[in-house]
């Protein structure tokens, strides 16, 4: 599932005006490649709408099903906003409204487990 958490306007190439819904995923645990402690985090994405700005507001809050994934991409700069650092990412995160299980089916002694 993915939560609705707000919303921002953007301008498509002929400058008109629209609304995209910002997307939060479910809460994950991550271990930092820094550190080595684990951390809370959950992806997070953007996608266009055809909405004003009320019904983007009563959209908030509203979960859908679906998840986020992450995409390759091509190479691009990114600026983390805490600590202004400059990063270059080879990826974003995309909404799929319908994800293909992760699940794994394993069979051993006649029993099934199932592995994620």
């Amino acid at each position: 599932m993915v939560t609705i958490t707000g919303y921002k306007q953007a301008t498509n190439e002929d400058g008109e005006p629209f609304n995209m819904l910002k997307l939060q995923g479910d809460v994950e645990i991550v271990r930092s490649k820094e550190t080595g402690r684990n951390y809370a985090t959950a992806r997070k994405t953007l996608i266009s709408s055809t909405f004003d700005d009320a019904m983007c507001e009563k959209l908030i809050g509203k979960e859908m099903p679906g998840e986020i994934q992450r995409e390759e991409c091509e190479p691009y700069e990114y600026e983390i906003p805490e600590t202004g650092e400059k990063i270059v990412l080879e990826h974003t995160w995309v909404y799929n409204p319908e994800p293909v299980s992760t699940e794994e089916h394993v069979f051993e002694n006649g029993q099934e487990k199932v592995a994620f």
